[in-house]
């Protein structure tokens, strides 16, 4: 796994660069927390890639258990991916919700996730 921190208008964003599958639990999400640390960033772009598949099925609450670390611990985070192959309508409204706030994003690009972290910097 590769942690590139960069800086955007003065706020650090954290990118998880890794071919393997780094975010399984919510233990995996506090020690990716930790890792953002050092850099003083609370914003986090992993991607759909780097994430178990159970993630993407709402019933093992998987996503929920994940999330809820990061929220409690005030990160913002950007999944970047192709989220159209998801047939689950629930999937579905809760990137749809997941997006309106802000907080945890879905996107389908890096340049994108750094644009909605960036959006959200003042929150």
């Amino acid at each position: 796994m590769k942690i590139n921190n960069i800086e955007i208008g003065g706020e650090p964003i954290t990118e998880i660069i890794s071919d393997s599958i780094e975010l399984s639990s919510a233990q995996d999400a506090v020690d990716m927390m930790a890792k953002c640390f050092p850099s003083g960033s609370r914003k986090l772009i992993i991607h759909q890639k780097n994430i178990c598949p159970e993630f993407f099925d709402l019933k093992t609450r998987v996503a929920g258990e994940i999330l809820q670390k990061f929220i409690n611990y005030y990160f913002k985070i950007a999944i970047v991916g192709d989220f159209s192959k998801y047939t689950s309508k629930t999937l579905k409204d809760f990137i749809y919700e997941s997006n309106k706030h802000g907080e945890i994003n879905f996107v389908e690009s890096v340049e994108e996730a750094r644009q909605k972290l960036t959006k959200t910097a003042g929150r």
